[in-house]
């Protein structure tokens, strides 16, 4: 194992628990310098804690980063632009799974699409702004196999059907509504989800057309999961019936450890490989990744639609800039 974590830095939100917590595991293992994030300093602080212990290297730093929250989106991404070490790999683990009744953000942004995009946008795109990727960056999103839309009871929102019949045509104004989950849009817990994982699988292919060459960005799916403590959330009949029965049958889940695999596989693709999605192959849950190329996760113009609405919801109203502040945790020497 390399035990020089001196030169390579690489980030992971969401890392208080679960596959993000295991990533940043492998990371340091493979002789990363590992920035944890949690949405608190004291969680993120007892990640890097529990890390060091279980690791046994001193090679993690907490940051706080509650990406529904502007300011703090903001702070953490001026520390990580201030600490000057160059980011070799950028995990935009966090998220939170389906929920019932439906939420908002102090914006007006439904709550999943909050937490995997828009905070997570503000965030890389700092951090590309100032030039705190290495020209290698390897800069992965958190996907999930529902995107596909062969997962049942998770149907992504058709965007193009919901333009032409509610928005003139319109796919920007198809895309917010979805995001601020405003009519005719209605909420269902796992289609929102689902469809905010399609929007991640876009977000990734628009991003690849204006990355500098040499850094790649990629959708990856951890893969069925359900021994994470996100299933605490899910609703009732997920939870009490759905999940327990995939745990049992053969190939429907896997391993923390093996999700967490997934994100590092990723982060050592080539150049040829960037704005793709990776999943299990199609109706599967788990396996080998596979390049998902179903026409919903390929359709230029309305990952552009999307690229759009996410900017101006970004720069919106609401989005301060600070200085950088303290919650970057510098680990002991």
């Amino acid at each position: 194992m390399t035990t020089d974590h001196s030169t390579r830095t690489a980030v992971v939100t969401g890392a208080s628990s679960g596959v993000g917590h295991e990533a940043a595991a492998q990371l340091a293992r493979a002789g990363y310098h590992v920035i944890v994030t949690a949405r608190t300093n004291a969680k993120a602080e007892r990640s890097r804690a529990e890390l060091r212990a279980s690791e046994g290297v001193d090679a993690f730093e907490a940051l706080t980063l509650d990406l529904d929250d502007p300011a703090s989106t903001a702070a953490a991404a001026n520390a990580l632009v201030g600490r000057g070490n160059a980011i070799e790999v950028l995990l935009l683990n966090a998220g939170i799974p389906p929920t019932r009744p439906m939420t908002r953000t102090s914006e007006g942004i439904e709550a999943i699409a909050a937490a995997t995009l828009i905070g997570h946008h503000r965030l890389t795109m700092r951090l590309l702004q100032a030039n705190a990727l290495s020209g290698t960056a390897r800069i992965v999103i958190a996907g999930s196999e529902a995107a596909r839309g062969d997962v049942p009871m998770m149907n992504p929102i058709d965007v193009d059907q919901l333009a032409a019949r509610h928005f003139d045509g319109d796919r920007e104004r198809a895309v917010e509504a979805i995001l601020r989950m405003q009519p005719p849009v209605k909420y269902h817990a796992n289609n929102q989800y689902a469809t905010v994982k399609m929007f991640a699988a876009w977000w990734a292919a628009e991003l690849a057309t204006r990355l500098p060459a040499g850094m790649t960005v990629n959708a990856v799916s951890p893969g069925s999961t359900p021994e994470t403590n996100v299933t605490t959330k899910m609703p009732p009949l997920e939870r009490r019936v759905l999940v327990p029965i995939m745990s049992l049958i053969p190939g429907m889940s896997h391993s923390v450890g093996t999700a967490a695999a997934r994100y590092l596989e990723a982060s050592n693709f080539t150049t040829e490989k960037t704005g793709m999605f990776f999943a299990s192959k199609p109706k599967k849950m788990t396996g080998p990744l596979h390049h998902v190329q179903t026409k919903p996760l390929s359709t230029p113009d309305a990952q552009r639609a999307l690229w759009t609405v996410t900017e101006r919801i970004a720069a919106g109203p609401g989005a301060p800039d600070p200085e950088p502040t303290a919650q970057h945790t510098q680990t002991e020497s």
